[in-house]
């Protein structure tokens, strides 16, 4: 549990988000979280990297509060964790989860002292933690150690092998030692995070064959754009069809001026196309062909989801079970009016020298037809009408 967010154990893929403003921006902070939060967001995470980033995360929480926003709030420390969190005991309290990375809680005989104290801290607090191992910051002396026990192997294995193993065993080494300080097995969270796919679905099967602990899915450095998207949901889409993994982040560079929220929308649309979780109603449309010369069914298609997405917080506030409704903007004759009776609303665009009418089916049933310069705000009133009708209030 962190929060009010059950993580693991059978539950629900929870998707997480991170923030990338100045975590001492106490005000831009609290704002991304609240669009991270509003987007779907589960769990935000934030960089806790200086005294001035610990003593705002007790205003984040309370701007947060003042804006009806409990979404819980995970501390990404790095370095000097240990020290933040001794001096600046309000953020400890504030904060629903640590993450620490066990590459770089500190060198040496400090190691080991600095792991300690965070997980003193957590004990103390009752906060979960998340043991976070990445490639890029991975313990050297470990490293060493696994690569010289490589080398006394009748058949060792290759780089790659070597660095999987290193990876799988920092996070279990660092569990199990937290476990020996007093930290509950079922308050740690584990991830191994790497840039490859292969070696991300590779990395996993091996920790969810060696231990039970929850797992964080996530590419640590996805990319931008297509590729990201595209990179993460092919290696999560693997690992979730196994049954692994129980948090995800999508790890999206953003674009320059691009939204943050982007990230969440994409974990929740792999989550969701998979047939895991629903978050809100799916729009399938056609990808269009010669018999789709005309624009109007990509932009009725554009708009319905836009719509949608708009609409959707204050849909699940006032009806239960709105976001399992599907809908369907078909382009032509050929497939549109098959697919619009699969969807709860569909409609069938004319193609190319087809009759200028669009059939709206309604639960399989053909109900009305649309013609003219307004079908799509009659489409929409369609939409909101069934909600309406179908989906029952809350209590």
């Amino acid at each position: 549990m962190v929060g009010s967010v059950a993580v693991g154990g059978g539950t629900p893929v929870v998707v997480q988000s991170m923030t990338n403003t100045d975590t001492a921006d106490a005000v831009a902070t609290a704002v991304q979280v609240a669009a991270l939060a509003r987007a779907g967001s589960e769990l935000v995470r934030i960089t806790v990297n200086s005294r001035e980033a610990a003593a705002a995360v007790p205003e984040i929480r309370n701007r947060l509060l003042a804006m009806g926003l409990n979404v819980p709030l995970v501390g990404d420390f790095h370095f000097n964790g240990h020290k933040l969190l001794t001096e600046v005991p309000a953020c400890a309290e504030a904060l629903d989860k640590l993450r620490i990375n066990p590459g770089n809680v500190g060198k040496g005989a400090r190691r080991d002292e600095q792991f300690a104290q965070l997980i003193e801290i957590a004990s103390r607090y009752r906060k979960p933690v998340r043991i976070g191992v990445n490639w890029g910051s991975l313990d050297q002396h470990l490293l060493a150690r696994v690569m010289d026990e490589n080398g006394r192997r009748s058949q060792p294995t290759n780089a790659t092998g070597i660095m999987r193993e290193a990876m799988v065993a920092s996070a279990l080494e660092s569990a199990a030692k937290a476990e020996e300080l007093g930290l509950p097995g079922d308050m740690i969270v584990l991830s191994c995070k790497v840039s490859g796919v292969q070696d991300l679905i590779a990395i996993y099967r091996e920790l969810a064959v060696r231990c039970d602990y929850p797992l964080h899915l996530g590419l640590t450095e996805a990319g931008m754009g297509s590729k990201g998207i595209v990179a993460s949901t092919a290696a999560m889409a693997v690992l979730l069809q196994e049954g692994i993994g129980d948090t995800i982040r999508v790890s999206l560079t953003p674009e320059p001026g691009g939204e943050r929220t982007r990230e969440v929308v994409v974990a929740q649309e792999i989550l969701q196309t998979m047939g895991l979780r629903a978050f809100v109603p799916m729009v399938a449309a056609c990808p269009g062909c010669g018999r789709t010369t005309s624009t109007v069914f990509q932009e009725l298609a554009q708009d319905v989801q836009a719509y949608v997405r708009e609409s959707m917080p204050a849909w699940k506030l006032a009806r239960v079970g709105v976001e399992n409704m599907t809908l369907a903007v078909m382009g032509c004759v050929v497939n549109g009016p098959g697919e619009s009776k699969h969807a709860s609303i569909g409609i069938s665009l004319p193609g190319t020298g087809e009759e200028p009418v669009a059939p709206v089916y309604v639960d399989g049933e053909r109900v009305t037809t649309l013609r003219g310069d307004a079908i799509t705000v009659e489409f929409k009133q369609i939409i909101e009408d069934y909600v309406a009708r179908k989906y029952p209030p809350r209590n």
